[in-house]
């Protein structure tokens, strides 16, 4: 295959391979709506496809990403990517090839605590893309209208739009739970069975076991590999997709209309692994439902994190936002449903900020605030929620920590007085180098 001859093939048929996969997913997903018991025989060859190949490349790069173990980055792949797209094209077609071992790295919590963060090689998410883009659109058929979390068109805001509903509806007694360690726990056995409800085709099924049981390398020592029979690594293309896929057998439990939630006028909203269930009270054989599902699918509930609360009372977290019954501000008999950006969520903007400012603060005013306005844009577009969440207050503290951090910053930058030097730091950053302004933004 020659990916330079291809694309000249796809445009002469008028249509780019971004086009053509969006058209195969349309037709698979129809096909998985209209019969829901129906499993996919023959998927493999699809992943094997040219323009599958270099969609699924074009992706990847634009996530961007560290590289895996072998520290292949994209620069390099670019010297030659019609070599390197060729080349997994014919691992794929010969069916040789072989995922390379993940690599681990800690990344720190907020609590202070480290998480595991897997990193396959560039190559290994290529392949997990392209396989993704095949079968995805066959479970999004299936799943339910209250899954959120790492699902196209939808987002973390439409989670929090459906809570303020359910609220606001009277289902006010909330219980948030938390899976002990969800994406580490996963049971391959059970997964790939659950795959298999809807897949059929042994390629595919390879493929998912093979990244499944993939080696972790961490510095330098080895572990997991075929012997492993739990988790699936976060950070792993694939990985979001096959937690939702397990984790949906709960969405559906929850949903079925004549079962012990429903009848209870119980509901559920869960974003990947974090999921708050709702109602006017929840009674006690629901708890005991759920736990005995969850011990079938071998997964624990964190009884640390998890409580059952009464929302009009008491406040709850979820997502990064607060919600949080409150009392009218100007003083009326009534109350409403506040939904602001976490204390979390706050400390961690301010925490990224003063991190950028300790490793870059160095650089030039123009290209300190291009890096800057990217944290700060990307934390204000996820807290502003139109017609849904608050976050002028969280805002206002924002600007307030900016200004401060950015004139003792440029106080103790140099002796001598350059001319962001003194008070005014802030306010010259945002007329004349563009920076946000958290209050107008």
């Amino acid at each position: 295959m020659n990916e330079n001859s291809l694309v000249k093939q796809l445009k002469e048929e008028g249509e780019l391979p971004e086009q053509k996969v969006r058209n195969f997913q349309r037709k698979i997903y129809l096909k998985a709506k209209q019969e829901k018991s129906f499993r996919f025989y023959s998927l493999y060859d699809k992943v094997c496809k040219g323009e599958f190949i270099v969609e699924s490349y074009r992706r990847v790069r634009k996530n961007k990403g560290a590289p895996g173990i072998d520290d292949i980055t994209f620069i390099e792949i670019e010297k030659d990517r019609y070599k390197f797209l060729h080349n997994i094209y014919d691992e794929l077609k010969n069916r040789t090839y072989r995922p390379q071992p993940i690599k681990r790295v800690m990344i720190e919590k907020s609590n202070g605590k480290m998480r595991p963060l897997g990193i396959p090689t560039i190559k290994d998410r290529v392949i997990q893309m392209a396989c993704k883009m095949v079968i995805e659109p066959i479970f999004e058929a299936d799943f339910e209208n209250t899954s959120y979390g790492s699902r196209p068109k939808r987002s973390a805001g439409n989670a929090v739009q459906n809570i303020k509903e359910n609220l606001k509806a009277g289902k006010t007694s909330v219980y948030d739970a938390d899976l002990s360690g969800y994406f580490d726990t996963i049971p391959h056995t059970k997964l790939l069975k659950t795959i298999s409800l809807r897949i059929s085709d042994k390629n595919i099924l390879h493929l998912i076991k093979m990244w499944l049981k993939a080696p972790i390398n961490e510095n330098g020592k080895i572990s997991g590999g075929k012997r492993n029979k739990l988790g699936t690594a976060q950070g792993a293309v694939i990985s979001p997709l096959l937690a939702n896929v397990y984790l949906h057998l709960v969405d559906r439990m929850v949903n079925k209309e004549d079962g012990l939630f429903k009848k209870a006028g119980v509901g559920i909203v869960r974003y990947v692994d974090d999921f708050v269930l709702m109602a006017n009270k929840i009674p006690e054989d629901v708890f005991i439902k759920l736990r005995n599902v969850l011990n079938r699918m071998e997964l624990k509930i964190n009884e640390e994190k998890t409580r059952l609360i009464n929302s009009t009372e008491t406040p709850f977290n979820f997502l990064s936002f607060t919600f949080r019954y409150d009392k009218d501000l100007k003083g009326r008999d009534k109350k409403y449903w506040n939904i602001v950006p976490s204390e979390k969520s706050c400390k961690n903007i301010r925490k990224k900020i003063d991190e950028y400012l300790k490793k870059k603060g160095h650089q030039p005013a123009k290209k300190l605030v291009s890096g800057l306005n990217s944290k700060i844009r990307g934390w204000l577009n996820y807290v502003s929620i139109e017609k849904v969440s608050y976050p002028a207050v969280a805002k206002r503290n924002l600007r307030w920590y900016l200004m401060d951090k950015l004139n003792r910053y440029y106080r103790r930058k140099s002796q001598r007085k350059c001319k962001l030097y003194g008070n005014k730091a802030f306010e010259k950053l945002v007329e004349q180098y563009g920076l946000i302004n958290p209050c107008t933004y």
